[in-house]
């Protein structure tokens, strides 16, 4: 299959960004040793990271809308190029903290106005594959990327990981420059305008799938290291193999959800996803303790955790029709959001001193949740365009 050129560079990016956000969590007792901290002062490097995006994007997107696309994603990758190059130079914890907040602004914007992109771009029906075909760069980081660099930073110091992520944001500057078509800005809106999208019920369905539903899956992903250890027994220096394992499952799942949500359409793919999420993390609590189905199921909740991706992404665009770009920074921020309540109610159980396998049994009652509000989605706005031409049909007839 031959891969269109304009959409390299924004999977450029999503390498860049998929690199700083998950490389952080192999190296936090490196920094902590560095910066004189303790490791969970060290892991409020990710909250604040977690934080820019949350509060970066929505702001950004808000203030960029005017401006032609492709500029506005330069100007978001320069900043992220910038502050990543700082990281690797601040000299102290608070200094650090700033700067890991202010990396994390650029983030969910550049992948909402990318998602927008990437689906004009598209030729008509293969929306969600080219925008998996963006997403694959934030594939490509959990499996290549984060091990790499992981390595690279325990071996010889961990400034080097965000030097190496200014890099590759210097290359995905570049590549915007030199492939990205230029595309018109929209001159008719303002950030209040863009906002009027949340007074839409079928968007906040989205929204609730993709912070719940979603949020399952990082019930198992925020504890996967002790669940594959102690539960399992994988010896920890195997850990980094489990890791590219899932990371494998991610790079297949990202572009088999693409491919499935052109052919099924978005909300019956998503419906099936989160029910397979669902029965995964069951097989995860019941099967963990068998090493090989074990490292079937990582590999499946792996390719399952990002094929939901493109699918949601449309239907989200879909429920804000003239407000794409928000609603996809959005979507950024309920990914986000998912992650931090998968790893909080997944961590109750442990509270109580149940097993490492009790996580998944949360994950499994937040997917099941998703899989009740993906029905209801799918019900209420889930025709295709022909079968709304159908009904439309029918009502003429009857009249």
């Amino acid at each position: 299959m031959k891969i269109d050129k304009r959409i390299i560079p924004l999977a450029i990016g999503g390498l860049g960004i998929g690199t700083t956000e998950f490389t952080v969590m192999g190296l936090l007792p490196d920094i902590a040793k560095t910066l004189e901290i303790t490791i969970p002062q060290a892991g409020h490097l990710i909250s604040a990271y977690a934080m820019g995006v949350v509060i970066g994007a929505p702001i950004l997107i808000g203030y960029s809308v005017k401006f032609p696309p492709k500029k506005v994603l330069m100007a978001f990758m320069i900043l992220f190029t910038l502050f990543n190059g700082l990281s690797a130079i601040a000299p102290n914890y608070t200094t650090m903290l700033i700067i890991r907040f202010m990396s994390g602004l650029p983030h969910g914007a550049f992948f909402g106005v990318g998602t927008v992109v990437a689906a004009k771009m598209a030729g008509k029906g293969k929306e969600a594959f080219y925008i998996s075909m963006m997403f694959t760069g934030l594939t490509v980081a959990n499996l290549v990327m984060v091990p790499l660099v992981t390595y690279i930073g325990h071996t010889f110091h961990w400034r080097l990981y965000f030097a190496i992520v200014a890099v590759i944001g210097l290359f995905a500057i570049l590549f915007l420059k030199l492939w990205l078509p230029a595309m018109e800005s929209n001159q008719n809106t303002h950030f209040l305008e863009e906002l009027k999208f949340l007074k839409n019920k079928q968007s906040w369905l989205v929204l609730t799938i993709t912070a719940i539903g979603f949020g399952g899956l990082f019930t198992w992903l925020s504890y996967i290291t002790p669940l594959m250890t102690v539960v399992s027994g994988i010896q920890s220096s195997q850990m980094a193999y489990v890791m590219v394992l899932a990371g494998a499952g991610m790079v297949v799942g990202n572009l088999v959800g693409g491919v499935v949500s052109d052919k099924l359409g978005p909300e019956k793919t998503c419906a099936l996803l989160i029910f397979l999420m669902m029965i995964s993390l069951t097989g995860v609590f019941f099967l963990s303790e068998h090493q090989n189905i074990a490292l079937v199921l990582t590999f499946m909740c792996g390719a399952l955790s990002m094929s939901i991706a493109s699918p949601i992404n449309i239907m989200m665009m879909k429920a804000a029709p003239n407000s794409e770009m928000m609603a996809a920074a959005f979507m950024q921020a309920g990914f986000n959001i998912a992650n931090a309540m998968g790893a909080f109610f997944g961590g109750i159980p442990l509270e109580y001193g149940l097993p490492f396998n009790y996580p998944a049994l949360v994950g499994v009652g937040m997917t099941f949740i998703g899989v009740v509000v993906s029905v209801r989605y799918m019900y209420l706005y889930g025709r295709t365009p022909a079968e709304e031409e159908a009904v439309t049909e029918c009502v003429s007839c009857d009249k």
